[in-house]
């Protein structure tokens, strides 16, 4: 008889096929296993593609859209998920009342009682503090209901989170009152609030307050107090809250000493730092290398290099080792000092001891020996780090060209150029910067436009770059000229737009060419260009300077009829032109028109009407202290200042009074005798406009223009025919 075969396990999916159900596949085979569904016909249901995000345009700085706001119905619906039946009820009775009146009394007196667990759960959520102020005081005056500890906290939290603060901290008084002294807790609630929103005073106020109920903190919480003294630079009220805290025979931890180390160094007070460091190691509490990094920090936060020296060479004495990350900080802060051969020595000690060197430690000593003009240096660094298995970023490089181009090297900084393109570091407009303002001044135009084609093919917006140029052209002094050989050598080549042309007349006017910058806007109108806001802003200054201030007019007009707002500088030159051309009640428009569309309005323009307010309400005699207020502040009494002047006291006051103002500032220096005869020829013009313009008004009023008109031309007719 054969022998029998032994019985085979339970079918598993290591031994082959496994019976399918709903949610487990068919399973064949051993290891490799073939899954299948039980139904493999079903379609496949694609995901949604949406765009390619690019990330050489991701911005980490830029924050991300805010998301849309919840209605107040939703975000009502949506605490109401969180809370018990009888606390919905009482929060929809204060959301459909509004206020506290009878109608919501009725509601909550429909409640059997009141329990302090339903009073906190409703406060944690209200956000009208009058509507909590008010339920916690119905609640209390409820038989038999007594707050509790939660309550108040709730409470407390209530009124902190809509920004009541100051009643928030009264509440201690008020437990003390209902018999419920306060113990730490409550104490600790506040300052932690206080400290968030980095109010230091207010904390120091709740500490005094604590020692006034005879409250002793925990070490934990003098810490937090002193912590929070010493991040809104009151180091003093710390150093008094240490006192107390040695008073009361408690014993310091690191975070103490630490908290206050960071105090002293931000202080710069060296000396004081280093004697509470020996009273670290003295309490067996040595500060170790993250301590000492933090107090680099510190002090390279308040730009004291020669502080973070000293501590680096106690770190060193005192036998702590420091790691990468404070060699990282501390060659970075000396870099950013210029302080290039210090840091260069410490980078040699990083290499010594076999760290991994950061790149971001490379590229400020790059930056560095650029900006000291060691460019071989500089270069032997960048080999280095290449050797070193780094890649090196599009900062360092246009660091590095930077330096080249200011060198006059071009041929390197176009190679390095290259080097960038081929490596895909896609360069900005910091990175062909310097090459074509160096190809610019050295008039090399065919390698300057070979660039921008190259910048085209990469994706670049060479127009824009352009204009950023010409800006960068005209902002540095005695390169207008050059700007505007430039700009005409690239016109004939198509590289032209409405922001170029207002860069290089902004250039223009800068330097006194006003004729030049109103053929430039000429030549823009005949091409199919449209001019902006910005164009017709240049050219209002341009024209004010020329003396054609009907023709500046204009061109404010086409900005309103645009739906734009010219710029400020156009608004103070079109001003001042206008007073000087006697038209003064147009430049007081021009000023309540201004100040009703810019957020940050000429200072003159608000003292004008300030005065022009002193002299309606019939208090005209201050004024003069507002000159001097002016004067005090630098601000130069100008032609705006003294048409208002003018304007104010012919609309409602008298000659008499005006010219008296005027002799007053000429007896105080405020106004030279020139000036003031100047600016009294313009008050009786002004005054003989506006009688005039009063007289025409009347004529219209009782309807005799037209007579008066006819007379005029008789009179003439009559003069004509006697000569």
């Amino acid at each position: 008889m054969p022998p029998q075969q032994p019985a085979l396990p339970k079918p598993y999916f290591f031994y082959g096929h496994r019976r399918p159900s709903q949610n487990r596949p068919v399973v064949r085979g051993g290891f490799f296993s073939n899954r299948q569904t039980l139904n493999p016909d079903l379609p496949v249901v694609p995901l949604p593609v949406g765009p390619v995000p690019d990330l050489h345009k991701w911005d980490p700085d830029c924050p991300s859209p805010p998301e849309p706001t919840p209605s107040p119905s939703e975000a009502f619906f949506a605490i109401a998920r969180r809370l018990s039946p009888v606390a919905r009820f009482i929060v929809d009775s204060f959301r459909r009342n509004q206020k506290w009146g009878p109608l919501l009394i009725a509601d909550l007196n429909k409640l059997r009682r009141v329990t302090p667990a339903l009073v906190a759960e409703v406060l944690k959520v209200e956000s009208n503090p009058v509507m909590a102020s008010k339920f916690f005081q119905w609640a209390g005056r409820q038989k038999g209901y007594s707050h509790n500890f939660a309550t108040y906290n709730a409470y407390t939290y209530c009124l902190n989170r809509t920004n009541r603060y100051r009643s928030a901290d009264e509440i201690v008084e008020l437990m003390r009152l209902q018999g419920k002294p306060p113990s730490e807790k409550q104490f600790e609630i506040l300052i932690r609030m206080h400290s968030d929103a980095n109010r230091g005073l207010r904390v120091f106020y709740v500490y005094e307050k604590m020692k006034k109920f005879g409250i002793v903190p925990r070490v934990f919480l003098f810490n937090r107090i002193m912590d929070a003294l010493i991040k809104t630079n009151h180091l003093d009220l710390a150093l008094s809250v240490y006192d107390d805290f040695k008073k009361n025979s408690l014993r310091e931890e690191s975070v103490t000493y630490m908290i206050l180390v960071k105090g002293l160094c931000k202080a710069g007070r060296i000396d004081d730092v280093f004697e509470v460091l020996e009273k670290m190691r003295s309490n067996l509490c040595k500060p170790d290398v993250f301590a000492y990094t933090a107090m680099i920090r510190v002090l390279i936060a308040a730009g004291n290099l020669v502080g973070c020296l000293r501590v680096w060479r106690e770190m060193v004495q005192d036998g702590v080792k420091p790691d990468v990350m404070a060699y990282t900080t501390l060659v970075t802060a000396l870099c950013q000092g210029n302080e290039v051969d210090n840091g260069f020595k410490f980078f040699k000690e990083m290499k010594e001891k076999g760290f991994l060197i950061d790149r971001a430690v490379y590229a400020s000593l790059i930056d560095s020996l650029v900006a000291n003009k060691r460019l071989g240096q500089a270069c032997d660094l960048l080999k280095d780090m290449t050797v070193e298995g780094y890649r090196a970023d599009l900062s360092i490089y246009n660091s590095l060209m930077r330096g080249l181009c200011s060198d006059n090297k071009l041929e390197k900084a176009y190679k390095l150029f290259k080097i960038t393109v081929k490596e895909g570091l896609a360069p900005e407009f910091e990175t062909v910067n310097p090459l074509l303002v160096s190809y610019a001044e050295h008039g090399r135009m065919n390698d300057f436009i070979g660039l921008l084609d190259q910048m085209a093919k990469l994706g670049r917006n060479v127009m824009d770059d352009l204009a950023k140029f010409f800006y960068f052209m005209v902002e540095k002094r005695q390169r207008e000229w050059k700007a505007l050989e430039v700009f005409q050598e690239l016109k004939g080549k198509g590289y032209y737009t409405v922001s170029i042309y207002n860069v290089v007349i902004s250039g223009l006017h800068k330097i006194g060419e006003v004729t030049k910058a109103l053929t430039l806007f000429e030549e823009l109108k005949g091409l199919d260009l449209k001019p902006d806001s910005c164009t017709y802003s240049n050219v209002i200054l341009c024209l004010v300077d020329s003396g054609d201030i009907k023709e500046a007019c204009s061109c404010y007009n086409k900005i309103k009829e645009m739906a734009g707002i010219p710029s400020i500088p156009a608004y103070r030159s079109l001003v001042r032109g206008l007073c000087m051309a006697g038209e003064i009640k147009p430049a007081i428009m021009l000023v309540r028109d201004c100040l009703g569309n810019v957020t940050m309005g000429p200072i003159e323009f608000k003292y004008t009407l300030t005065i022009l307010h002193f002299c309606k309400v019939g208090v005209a005699e201050k004024f003069i202290e507002v000159l001097e207020e002016m004067v005090e502040q630098g601000i130069e009494i100008d032609v705006t200042i003294c048409c208002s002047i003018i304007y104010g006291f012919s609309k409602y006051r008298t000659l008499e009074e005006a010219r008296k103002v005027f002799s007053l500032m000429k007896e105080r220096k405020l106004l030279t005798e020139a000036n003031a005869i100047v600016y009294d020829d313009l008050l009786v013009e002004h005054l003989k406009k506006t009688t005039a313009g009063l007289v025409l008004s009347a004529l219209k009023f009782h309807g005799l223009e037209s007579k008066w008109r006819k007379s005029i031309g008789d009179s003439k007719e009559q003069c004509g025919s006697e000569s």
